[in-house]
């Protein structure tokens, strides 16, 4: 597999401004206050539920950016993702907003030179070829997580960045969460001694779906939307839904993704590694085991736990059995951080309790003082404001690529371990398994013509 190696990245990184530990915000520009011409020009592709819950809103909110085109492969969700900026900028500047161009193949609008940045709001499966596109386009990007289908896509993104010049922005949103960040500080910080131990609780996914061929609906470029992945009958549950945006079935689809160990994943490990130092590398060893649906049409993992250790010792346990969130055990106590939402049942049917988002072996901790002289971690208030600061100053946001991509070939790692149920040894630096050749060739999948890397035309 074609790449760099960590050391060779790190390299780069150091010449060309990657941050590993800022002090603080470093950005000379605000997204508020820009004339026109000076603004960023971001053009959406994929507006589904994502884009429109997630992505948009977040860059509606700068004035120092604006939305003028959306692609989708779907008729209708690009023509209501059209619509969707439109009103969202009509409120918002107080008068018609328009037009915004619509397109269905995703290189037509990497063609409009007015266009500067994309975000990239599309299944799993397409994000690492759209994004390698869009770079070498000339393109800025903002995308979504997880970085890759693959391990091999993953650096062949990452690889394409680094060559490219451009700023990409994985949607690793954790890291401009106040809870993440104080969390990785304490920890990096020795606060609960020396790290020993991380868990990584994820939620799960139901088996499943209706496998039934189903006729294409009319206006759903069916064969692009699979992409380089096989071509399979159309079938609802496969896709996503025709009315709406609620969950889309492609989500429990290994061939579109690797379920929760990749979705949540990307987020929690990407949080671990931040803490434990380890965002450029991966794990040494890795094992495990895990159930799959024995009928329906979803197939990704149910129950699962899984193990790794890196080569500096420390171990980190995966699972849905344990508390959504990341716990970090030192020695001389542990830090679990979530997010703010999280829930847990309580006694009483039907009610839950909320789950503090922040919390230690001893409160103390927490109220610990960073010193001036000690390690001080990137600082960002929004993902998508990080994006547009560093889109305009060229520094490196909070989440670049080698970053996404380590975190997200962490998971993929652990999914191959469930899938093989073997020991598995890892090299981190040349991205291979060591004395597995069949595990090395779950690294890759084949890529369908005419949507592979280096002919992609949808």
């Amino acid at each position: 597999m074609a790449g760099v190696t960590r050391r060779q990245f790190l390299r780069v990184a150091a010449a060309s401004g990657f941050p590993t530990i800022l002090p603080a915000s470093v950005f000379a520009w605000s997204v508020g206050q820009m004339a026109p011409n000076d603004r960023i020009n971001v053009g959406a592709i994929g507006v589904g539920r994502i884009s429109r819950g997630h992505d948009l809103p977040a860059v509606f909110k700068y004035d120092g950016a604006r939305v003028i085109a959306v692609c989708d492969l779907d008729e209708t969700r690009a023509e209501l993702g059209q619509q969707f900026v439109s009103e969202a900028y009509t409120k918002k500047l107080g008068k018609p907003y328009g037009p915004v161009k619509v397109y269905h193949n995703y290189h037509e609008l990497l063609a409009n030179s007015e266009i500067d940045a994309v975000v990239i709001s599309t299944p799993d499966h397409q994000h690492a070829i759209v994004a390698a596109a869009a770079v070498r386009a000339g393109k800025d990007v903002y995308l979504q997580k997880p970085a890759s289908l693959t391990i091999a896509e993953g650096r062949y993104l990452s690889n394409a960045v680094q060559a490219s010049g451009r700023i990409l922005q994985i949607g690793s949103q954790q890291r401009s969460w106040k809870q993440f960040h104080r969390a990785c500080e304490l920890v990096r910080n020795g606060r609960i001694g020396e790290v020993k131990h991380v868990e990584v609780g994820l939620p799960g996914d139901p088996s499943g779906g209706n496998p039934a061929p189903m006729p294409v609906p009319k206006g759903f470029s069916y064969d692009a939307w699979l992409g380089s992945t096989p071509m399979v009958p159309y079938t609802l549950d496969r896709v996503m839904p025709t009315k709406g945006f609620d969950r889309p079935g492609w989500l429990r689809m290994e061939q579109f993704g690797a379920g929760m160990i990749t979705g949540w994943g990307a987020h929690h490990v990407d949080t671990a590694h931040w803490g434990m130092n380890t965002e450029y590398t991966g794990p040494v060893e890795i094992w495990g085991t895990a159930e799959f649906p024995k009928s329906g049409l979803w197939d990704v993992h149910g129950k699962f736990l899984t193990h790794a250790r890196y080569a500096n010792g420390v171990t980190m346990d995966i699972s849905g059995e344990f508390p959504n969130g990341i716990k970090w055990y030192g020695t001389k106590g542990w830090i679990f951080v979530t997010r703010d939402e999280m829930t847990t049942p309580t006694a009483g049917a039907g009610q839950a309790a909320k789950v503090e988002p922040l919390m230690a072996s001893d409160p103390k901790i927490l109220d610990s003082v960073i010193g001036p002289d000690e390690i001080h971690l990137y600082t960002a208030s929004e993902q998508h404001a990080n994006w547009l600061d560093c889109v305009r100053t060229r520094l490196q946001p909070t989440a670049p690529v080698e970053i996404g991509h380590r975190a997200c070939s962490t998971c993929l790692l652990h999914h191959i371990a469930m899938k093989t149920g073997r020991h598995l040894h890892w090299d981190p630096e040349r991205e291979r398994f060591k004395g597995d050749e069949a595990a090395n060739a779950m690294l890759s999948r084949p890529q369908r013509s005419p949507y592979t890397f280096e002919e992609s035309s949808w």
